[in-house]
């Protein structure tokens, strides 16, 4: 497909939510299999200082791009190496789960937000805040719904996948990550929080924290991934534009990268298609079809509440990334949403 895009309705989009005060700054970059092939910034780093502008390689917290990063390609390479059947029940194969209600569920179920696991994670107010109490008590707590009934968005489903993950492998799931995905794919600014002092400088800020009268920078905003030492299935990875483009960019060509990471073309294929049936909204594997498209435009995006999103589309050969820090500003989520899809229909027209 022949690769046009209107980089002007981009950047005017995107100054408008510098303006409208939607987030202080954001960086963008839309490519193919060959790689990125327009990219910009717009806005500062922090309002607080109005003289440094946001930069390609400014570090953000992706918070739930981490589902993605982390969490969707460490179980790929877990599918890819046969250690995970995808419709086994946990039950059947993990002794932590084994007599509990999260028994009856499988990493499919979880993958598309099926699963019936409750909808918040609670974590401290439910289980304290010791990491071993609040592991057992995700693995053994009840669900709300039987599995497979609806799809209901959860950030448990993550944080059990990534213990799952690191059950199945006997490692911590950074140094899963890092080994079976980032390392392979030359994504060497991708890590889990919080950040050494040397990145926070080109880390954008985002929401102030109460306790510390500052704007968190370099420690997740999440507070499920502070409390469980910066690094689970929720949140906590940090990541910078052209880490992302490299990820996303193999999505796209997988023979392309010098040295595979654990997942390949099987699993990307098999996650990029509706696996709910009827239920809606429609899901894939931790990806659904972008807002205001069919799943015929075969255009899937996730998104993560600091202000990032990404985007593929493999029938088009593109991707685009959008990373801002809106949380600097506010909660609200309906102006970037506006925002995001304004891009992607830019972007994927």
């Amino acid at each position: 497909m022949a690769f046009d895009l209107d980089t002007d309705r981009i950047h005017q989009l995107l100054h408008e939510g510098v303006r409208d005060k939607v987030y202080p700054g954001a960086v963008w970059a839309v490519g193919d299999c060959t790689g990125t092939r327009a990219s910009g910034t717009v806005g500062v780093l922090d309002p607080a200082r109005p003289n440094e502008p946001m930069r390609l390689d400014t570090v953000f917290d992706v918070a739930s791009l981490t589902k993605i990063l982390a969490v969707w390609s460490t179980i790929g390479t877990l599918v890819e190496d046969g250690k995970l059947q995808l419709d086994a029940t946990l039950g059947d194969f993990w002794p932590e789960v084994h007599g509990h209600p999260l028994a009856q569920v499988s990493a499919r179920h979880l993958l598309t937000h099926t699963a019936g696991v409750p909808l918040r994670a609670n974590l401290r107010n439910l289980y304290g805040t010791d990491p071993q109490d609040v592991r057992d008590g995700v693995l053994h707590e009840a669900l709300h719904r039987p599995p497979g009934e609806a799809v209901e968005y959860t950030d448990r489903a993550a944080l059990i996948l990534g213990y799952l993950a690191e059950h199945l492998s006997g490692k911590p799931l950074d140094q899963l990550a890092a080994t079976r995905v980032w390392q392979p794919l030359g994504m060497t600014a991708t890590r889990f929080g919080p950040l050494p002092t040397e990145s926070i400088a080109r880390c954008a800020p985002t929401e102030l924290d109460e306790n510390t009268g500052a704007h968190l920078k370099g420690s997740a905003h999440d507070f499920s991934a502070r409390l469980l030492g910066g690094v689970c299935g929720i949140a906590g990875v940090f990541s910078v534009l052209d880490d992302l483009a490299a990820f996303l960019r193999y999505l796209l060509d997988p023979d392309q990268s010098p040295e595979r990471p654990g997942f390949g073309p099987a699993w990307i294929k098999a996650s990029l298609q509706i696996h709910t049936g009827q239920l809606t909204p429609l899901r894939g594997l931790f990806w659904h079809p972008a807002p205001e498209t069919t799943p015929a435009q075969d255009c899937w995006v996730h998104y993560g509440f600091t202000g990032t999103g990404m985007w593929v589309a493999p029938a088009d050969d593109r991707w685009a990334v959008l990373l801002t820090n809106k949380l600097y500003y506010t909660r609200d989520r309906q102006p970037l949403t506006d925002v995001r899809n304004a891009f992607r229909g830019i972007v994927f027209a």
